[in-house]
């Protein structure tokens, strides 16, 4: 089954109507500077068609804005009780959408990361940390020698047929 290919300003523009119309109500500053920072590096992905730094960077914002949301709907959502009509709509409203951003934000991080493998991104992350490998099966056993080499010569050297004291490397 081939994944279907989703544009990346496809993605913006949606987290971004989203982001707006979920701002809109109850959400703190905070939610709008995070989720409109990682947009602008969603943009920077755009403009920059061959980074991999750029996508990598949006990724990285999109799940970490993943969490903050999860966050900020557990402190700041309230109950509409003492709201108007008017007031109590447009909290659900602005919540409906904040709530989809959310619901759509793996799925956009999954069409991310295959964006940042297309650029040539590497399929593991890497944080730099060295790490030890058991895989073996590059290095050749000192138990059986090459055939190519024989006692005589143990370095494998072609022998110049030239008796010259210059070796060209």
């Amino acid at each position: 089954m081939e994944i279907p290919a989703i544009n990346l300003k496809a993605i913006v523009l949606v987290h971004w109507i989203l982001t707006i119309w979920g701002c809109m109500a109850w959400l703190p500053p905070s939610y709008a500077w995070g989720n409109f920072s990682v947009l602008a590096v969603g943009v920077w992905a755009i403009a920059q068609r061959d980074s991999i730094d750029a996508v990598l960077m949006f990724l990285i914002g999109m799940t970490a804005t993943l969490l903050t949301d999860i966050v900020h709907f557990g402190i700041y959502y309230q109950l509409t009780e003492g709201l108007s009509d008017r007031n109590r709509d447009t909290f659900r409203f602005s919540a409906g959408m904040a709530i989809l951003s959310l619901l759509l934000k793996p799925v956009s991080c999954f069409f991310v990361y295959q964006m940042y493998r297309e650029r040539g991104g590497d399929y593991n992350v890497n944080f730099g940390f060295p790490s030890m490998s058991r895989n073996r099966e590059a290095y050749q056993s000192i138990d059986q020698q090459d055939q190519s080499s024989s006692p005589a010569n143990p370095f494998n050297q072609a022998q110049d047929s030239k008796p010259s004291g210059v070796r060209t490397y």
